[in-house]
């Protein structure tokens, strides 16, 4: 089926491309100023989604007026403190085409709710809650972050524009303790034992750091509502709506008025709301499995009325989708996360995929030895799931690459895997990862370079190759969903081939080419007589006996048939 961006595209490059041409010009062809337009994916698959993750506070800030609030004015260790991103911000960057002329098709952002106020100090300077994961209220959006208003926007325009939202959700704990915000009651969290990560039960029953409650959400108790929250709720004139609208939740579902429930009822009312698409969960295994697995099926259920009420707004027929981390999970595990004394498949406790910790080693490894075996155990161990790649993250303190020094092949490995790709805000520009006086997480967390993408002429190029390859894997879900298989080592070329419920895609990809002229093998994938497009070079060229002929000083080709 035709992809509406592609012949978009290709309407620029018709005018000016005759058949045949060569292209030896030494910059990149760029879709950095070509039209963008929004498009509706028919084909998308989740398993070979191109999924983009922010922090919210440093991504863009659209708002400047809502840069402070609860008087969160302390000093802050370096990289510690709000600096400004927000909900308006990320819209923006949606209306500008950022995310479409990437070939991204959802976009995850850390968490938006409502945070602790205050903040804390575990050796690395005071440090507030900027990155969404100290929870104070789940009903509620953080000012810092923006309003109810926002979000809605934020989904619709994302959905105008083909692009999915992930909202980043959090189950397991609450914020932390500080001067401003009190601990939750006995009756919905545990402050101790800290866990120590070698049972199931010290991962599970435990708070993952000291000072961060974690809530009972193994309980079957029922609780009452923290008297702190009602008089929250009080005070902002919503408590008879918040109290009606949880009466009518558990007399629907039936549930048990315990911990975990109150919250999985605050969560889906986003899905509710606004129509999100999935939720990427937060400390997957720091609470017992069939949370997920609940929590899954009231937000199907919530996504499924939404699409009842909402037709026209629908994207696709895909169902709700939820991303896990499991902590150090790599793909090599298959189904199943071993804790030493069980094994847990979370893949059968409502996760499409969980995000795989494998990819950033595996990327010191030749082309071929990766693709090949994610292939593979997607097509077997993994078949009807996914993972979800990346190589550098919020947290990971041992990325791929963390000097920056080749991110043209950061970009080759994270999106030619098999697999469905996370791009780490920043990556596709690369950002600093190694700011000098920042600890720990933050080192990871800087302001989005924005200023470099303005002013450096090797930041453009490095984004304008993270643009062509991510707007061809967009257009061609064989690539994340496909099977691979390999055509000849020398040069190296590959093809990506997928069909699924009637839709056929194939395509064929070559790295590491000499400049100058290079002949690459298509055999066995399209016949003699067939137009070809390198959708690198902007070049068309005819197959000759199994071959196609190309000359340019570019290392890599993108081949589709030409339309």
């Amino acid at each position: 089926m035709k992809n509406l961006y592609f012949l978009a595209l290709f309407a620029v490059v018709l005018a000016s491309c005759q058949p045949n041409a060569k292209n030896t010009s030494k910059t990149t062809p760029s879709v950095t100023d070509t039209v963008v337009t929004a498009k509706k994916n028919p084909n998308f698959q989740w398993e070979a989604a191109t999924v983009y993750f922010l922090l919210t506070d440093r991504f863009n800030n659209g708002n400047p007026e809502n840069d402070l609030n609860f008087e969160r004015d302390e000093v802050t260790g370096k990289l510690r403190g709000f600096m400004g991103g927000d909900i308006q911000g990320i819209t923006q960057k949606i209306k500008d085409g950022y995310f479409t002329k990437l070939g991204v098709n959802a976009i995850w952002f850390t968490p938006v709710i409502e945070q602790v106020h205050g903040a804390t100090d575990e050796g690395t300077g005071n440090t507030y809650a900027y990155h969404g994961y100290w929870a104070k209220d789940w009903t509620a959006l953080d000012p810092n972050f923006g309003t109810e208003k926002n979000l809605e926007t934020l989904v619709k325009t994302a959905h105008e524009n083909g692009i999915r939202v992930l909202l980043d959700v959090v189950l397991n704990h609450t914020g932390p303790v500080t001067e401003k915000d009190a601990v939750w009651p006995k009756e919905w969290v545990r402050t101790s034992p800290t866990c120590e990560f070698t049972t199931y039960e010290n991962t599970t029953n435990c708070t993952l750091v000291a000072n961060l409650p974690d809530i009972l959400t193994e309980s079957d108790t029922a609780v009452n509502l923290p008297d702190a929250l009602l008089a929250k709720w009080k005070t902002e004139g919503r408590l008879s709506e918040e109290l009606d609208e949880l009466d009518l939740f558990f007399d629907r579902t039936g549930h048990p008025r315990t911990p975990r429930f109150y919250i999985m009822k605050w969560l889906t009312d986003y899905i509710n709301k606004y129509g999100v698409d999935g939720f990427r969960v937060d400390t997957v295994k720091h609470a017992n499995e069939n949370a997920w697995a609940e929590l899954y099926k009231e937000s199907s259920a919530a996504f499924d009325l939404w699409k009842k009420k909402n037709a026209d707004k629908v994207l696709d027929n895909n169902p709700f989708y939820m991303v896990g981390e499991v902590y150090n999970y790599g793909i090599s595990g298959g189904r199943e996360y071993d804790f030493g004394d069980k094994k847990v498949d979370y893949f059968a406790n409502g996760f499409k995929s969980l995000i795989n910790f494998e990819l950033k080693t595996d990327a010191e490894k030749d082309y071929e030895s990766i693709f090949s075996k994610y292939s593979k155990l997607l097509h077997t161990t993994l078949k009807d799931k996914s993972v979800l790649n990346y190589l550098t993250s919020h947290d990971d303190g041992q990325p791929f690459d963390k000097e920056r020094t080749n991110p043209k092949r950061a970009a080759n490995v994270l999106l030619l895997t098999p697999g469905a790709s996370q791009i780490y805000y920043g990556d596709e520009t690369a950002r600093d990862l190694t700011i000098e006086g920042t600890e720990g997480d933050a080192k990871l967390r800087s302001f989005m370079n924005w200023n470099e993408l303005d002013s450096l002429a090797q930041t453009k190029e490095i984004l304008n190759h993270w643009q062509q390859i991510g707007s061809f894997r967009n257009d061609h879900p064989a690539i994340g969903a496909g099977i691979h298989k390999l055509i000849t080592k020398e040069p190296y070329v590959f093809s990506r081939y997928l069909n699924k419920e009637e839709y056929v895609d194939k395509v064929i990809i070559a790295l590491d080419l000499p400049k100058g002229k290079k002949s690459i093998s298509v055999k066995g994938v399209f016949g003699d007589g067939t137009k070809l497009f390198d959708r690198y070079s902007e070049t068309e060229s005819t197959v000759v006996n199994g071959i196609i002929v190309l000359e340019n000083d570019f290392d890599i080709v993108l081949l589709e048939p030409k339309h």
